[in-house]
């Protein structure tokens, strides 16, 4: 079965139209289109900041501020790209902040030039009880630019996708923008909570919305997770019946946000952010809707911040369904392509499947640059000798944990990786396992 995926007649104008509205910086393009995502005015010293972080100071640099108040930025650190000496050097200008700090709160005369400078960032009427607050509150935050700059480039392969999803869900187009907070369009990226790919889906919040086994994982896939992430953000805006709410629930859970709009008895995003005390409502929740309205402000008018950038282009594929199993160097040696290649345009398959030890699952989608077909698709395809074609996926192994196993032992035993092993068994950072524990292990093949 094969479809192909040609660009539509505003795929095809966006991807020779897009590098160029980025040069000229998307002339004419309002800086705030949409009325469905409020930017009140309280909050926009707020956006301004972020706006800096993601345009002003690279990851080699940053601001030590006030966490609550960020507008109040004390310095913009240069730091040396060593990550104990930067660590020092970040945790003794907090200190000295504080300790400056603590000294207006105890004495305002006589002030020394330093000393007027800070005072003057939080208003001279400023209270003893608030500079102290500002002395336990003090952050340092890397800043983005760099990132952002290489998130831009890197959006322009999906970005057009992106908006027509949004469009045919009737969402906002501005939710398009939400991966650079999430991941910087780095289809790779993996956090420490296991959040992966350019929507940063979690393992259990993925399994709703897409395929994840260790064989498949769709969060890794920007079309499939971006299908994902509209219908996430839909079911959030059913709940809250608020756009800022919503976005922020990306980040917090819908079941936080409308604990905050209970407690607070309003629906007003401001109110919520600058009020709510949730335990769980800490940094990253309270700005998560901030920084993605600095977002869509850089990404509405990327030449202002980033003069010159060019963005990569989408690219044209032929869409094949696997009506069979298959192995991938049989369906690379089909299409004449290189392995790294075809995993770049098929990130869900995961490394089981790139190693041989499974097979492509029947029914997956294969996405192949239409240009670098040597021949029809179709054709090629039903070429794969049937000796090569398998009606079930390759079987596993099962290896039950007895006293004295480690993941080391046990992979080294199989004739696999400890990622491998670790990947099929959805086990933590520490590899722990526990006796009488049954793990899945990949049938080498002959």
């Amino acid at each position: 079965m094969v479809s192909s995926m040609r660009n539509s007649a505003i795929g095809l104008v966006a991807s020779w139209i897009l590098p160029a509205l980025c040069l000229l910086g998307l002339a004419g393009m309002p800086a705030w289109a949409s009325t469905a995502l409020p930017r009140p005015a309280e909050l926009q010293s707020d956006v301004d900041f972020w706006i800096r972080v993601y345009t002003e100071v690279d990851t080699r640099a940053g601001f030590i501020h006030d966490a609550y108040d960020i507008s109040v930025v004390y310095e913009t650190l240069q730091l040396q790209g060593q990550r104990r000496a930067d660590e020092a050097f970040i945790k003794a200008t907090k200190a000295r902040y504080a300790k400056l700090l603590e000294r207006l709160a105890d004495n305002r005369q006589p002030l020394s030039h330093e000393e007027q400078r800070v005072l003057a960032l939080w208003g001279s009427s400023s209270s003893a009880e608030v500079l102290r607050e500002a002395a336990d509150n003090l952050r340092f935050q890397r800043g983005q630019s760099d990132r952002f700059k290489e998130g831009l480039a890197r959006s322009g392969e999906w970005y057009s996708h992106i908006e027509e999803v949004l469009e045919q869900k009737n969402l906002p187009s501005e939710l398009a923008a939400l991966p650079h907070v999430e991941s910087s369009f780095n289809p790779e990226a993996y956090s420490s909570a296991g959040a992966a790919g350019i929507w940063q889906f979690t393992r259990s919040t993925g399994r709703s919305y897409l395929n994840i086994d260790y064989v498949v994982d769709e969060r890794m896939d920007p079309f499939a997770a971006t299908d994902a992430a509209a219908r996430l953000l839909q079911h959030n805006y059913d709940l809250t019946d608020s756009w800022p709410l919503a976005i922020t629930a990306y980040n917090h859970g819908t079941t936080g946000v409308r604990r905050a709009v209970r407690q607070l008895g309003t629906t007003d995003i401001a109110t919520i952010l600058r009020h709510y005390k949730g335990r769980s409502f800490g940094f990253a929740s309270r700005n998560f809707y901030l920084s993605f309205l600095a977002a869509v402000e850089v990404t509405n008018n990327p030449a202002r911040y980033f003069p010159a950038y060019i963005a990569n282009q989408p690219v044209d594929y032929e869409l094949l369904v696997m009506e069979d199993y298959l192995l991938v160097d049989s369906f690379a040696r089909a299409f004449d392509t290189d392995l790294n290649e075809l995993k770049r345009h098929n990130r869900a398959l995961l490394d089981p499947v790139w190693l041989g030890k499974k097979r492509i699952p029947q029914g997956f989608t294969m996405r192949v640059p239409a240009d670098s077909a040597t021949g029809d698709a179709a054709q090629l395809l039903a070429a794969i000798p049937a000796d090569q074609r398998y009606q079930q996926q390759t079987p596993d192994l099962f290896h039950k944990v007895v006293s004295g196993d480690t993941v080391s032992d046990i992979a080294t035993r199989y004739g696999h990786s400890i990622r491998e092993v670790a990947a099929m068994n959805s086990l933590n950072k520490r590899y722990q396992i526990r006796i009488g524990q049954v793990l899945r292990l990949p049938l080498l093949p002959n």
